[in-house]
């Protein structure tokens, strides 16, 4: 198109001329500051990315929106909010989603991460026993690019009026503003205090309660990246032991004591919330090695062994977590595992302090653990969030708050039999969230970032410069004047109007 605009605006312009400026034109555009001092970087034809890190480990909090959670445990709609798949409660008004997983580009701060558990808001009961709001969201996924990311969830909900139940898989949610923050360079990432705005999909998503562009609330979030593993050099490699030897001690290792272990468990959500609420007002203690992972807490192998063939395994963890408040002193320590026949048992030693004697290697929980799952694979075992069921020692220990039979949360057992196989990472290990920088006045990044980002920016800078030149060439050639577009309208926190005013959530 543009050879042909050019030759209606500059009729006098010879042929030869005319293909000869468009050549440097284009020269221009593809080659950008080649013949500059300093500009081999923009010369190279394209910019190998580095090598894009594996995600392990990190958190994501959000609210989803404050006043839906006013709205719905308030007088109208008479409601209340529950938790799944380990996700736990942080702060005022926020859920904390676990477990990051995916990939994170260094060079261009390109980030996808996937973070477990979920949310499940209901309201309005009928006399069915159902409910008019019905919406869980789990699953949240983010995925960041440049200045701004996007909010996914697995949504499902049933639809105001017509009862209709829509669900959909990783629904881009919300748009997440993420002006004056730098992912670039980083192995921990760790942001907090973004703002997110419904999308068009997240509306329907949201099953009409609010409009695209409302504001939701901000979220923050952090995602631990590990180092690519350096490739292995054929050459080096040591030399096959003989047929003989690979059957000695090597083997029975592999087939007996574990490398390394972990068992990861929350007890049980409620009653963490319980312990630090307004009644017990206490909190809990980790001592001898254990880790807390934000929503669960993790015990460190002492020693154990693994028998795949006959489907059993035996570990002994170090670590206590003492939970104390009012009326409340409870120690569980000596955490230990047996799994035989299809089932894993959790043992502990239980310190119910004053208030009793100390119990040692208590049955406290029972979970599933099928023979084929103990098969090892790349040298590790892995029981990923198995649910957890209250024996009746284990009732004992809570002094009756749950009974037998009662579900707890769910367990992650993990069991290396190599040295070269790596432990799931926990949830929250690593950097706290650390507020946004604050954007420029006009928003516009440095040369110096300019620079390092993406090139196009640069090449449609150097084009408007060619431009410009081959017009002050031509004063034939007039500048055409842009036509002003509207931009985007303000979000509000308006709703979508009802028939019954009063049954629609507000700010």
């Amino acid at each position: 198109m543009l050879p042909r605009v050019l030759s209606r605006r500059l009729p006098a312009v010879r042929r030869g001329t005319l293909q000869a400026l468009l050549a440097a034109l284009a020269l221009a555009l593809v080659a950008g500051p080649l013949g500059a001092p300093g500009g081999a970087r923009a010369a190279q034809p394209e910019r190998l990315p580095a090598a894009e890190r594996q995600v392990a480990g990190g958190r994501l909090d959000w609210g989803v929106k404050a006043s839906f959670q006013t709205y719905v445990t308030g007088p109208i709609a008479e409601g209340s909010w529950s938790l799944s798949g380990g996700a736990s409660t942080v702060g005022e008004n926020q859920f904390r989603f676990h477990s990051a997983t995916g990939g994170y580009d260094p060079e261009t701060g390109a980030l996808h991460a996937g973070y477990s558990g979920g949310v499940h808001f209901v309201g309005h009961r009928k006399d069915d026993g159902s409910h008019e709001l019905d919406l869980l969201i789990s699953n949240p996924s983010l995925s960041v690019s440049g200045r701004t990311g996007t909010l996914h969830a697995d949504m499902r909900s049933t639809e105001r009026g017509t009862g209709q139940v829509t669900e959909g898989s990783q629904v881009p949610l919300a748009t997440v503003d993420l002006s004056g923050v730098d992912l670039r360079g980083g192995t921990q990432i760790a942001v907090t205090g973004a703002p997110t705005t419904l999308t068009e999909r997240g509306a329907t998503a949201f099953a009409g309660y609010y409009q695209a562009g409302d504001p939701l609330d901000p979220l923050s979030f952090t995602a631990d990246s590990q180092e690519p593993s350096a490739p292995e050099d054929a050459e080096e490699e040591p030399e096959p032991e003989p047929a003989e030897e690979q059957h000695g001690a090597d083997a029975s290792e592999e087939a007996g004591a574990l490398v390394d272990a972990a068992v990861d468990w929350g007890v049980r959500r409620t009653f963490r919330e319980y312990v630090t609420g307004p009644v017990a007002e206490g909190a809990w203690e980790l001592a001898d090695g254990a880790e807390d992972g934000g929503a669960l807490f993790r015990f460190p192998l002492a020693e154990g062994t693994l028998d795949p063939e006959a489907g059993t395994a035996e570990a002994a963890f170090h670590g206590a977590v003492r939970f104390a408040g009012n009326d409340l002193d409870l120690t569980l320590s000596a955490v230990r595992v047996e799994v035989a026949d299809g089932t894993g048992t959790l043992f502990a030693d239980i310190d119910p302090g004053e208030r009793g004697a100390r119990a040692r290697d208590q049955p406290l929980v029972t979970f599933p653990a099928e023979e084929e799952e103990l098969a090892p694979e790349d040298g590790l075992v892995v029981l990923a969030e198995v649910p957890a069921v209250l024996t009746g020692e284990g009732a004992d220990a809570f002094a009756g708050l749950y009974p037998e039979g009662t579900e707890m949360d769910p367990l992650t057992l993990a069991l290396a039999v190599t040295e070269d196989a790596a432990l799931p990472p926990l949830p929250d290990l690593g950097a706290e969230p650390t507020a946004p920088a604050e954007p420029a006045a006009d928003d516009a990044p440095t040369a110096e970032a300019a620079a390092d980002d993406d090139r196009t920016p640069l090449y449609l800078a150097i084009g408007a410069g060619a431009l410009l030149a081959l017009a002050a060439a031509f004063p034939l050639v007039r500048r055409r004047r842009a036509t002003p577009t509207a931009g985007p309208t303000e979000p509000t926190d308006q709703v979508t109007p009802s028939v019954n005013d009063e049954e629609t959530p507000r700010s």
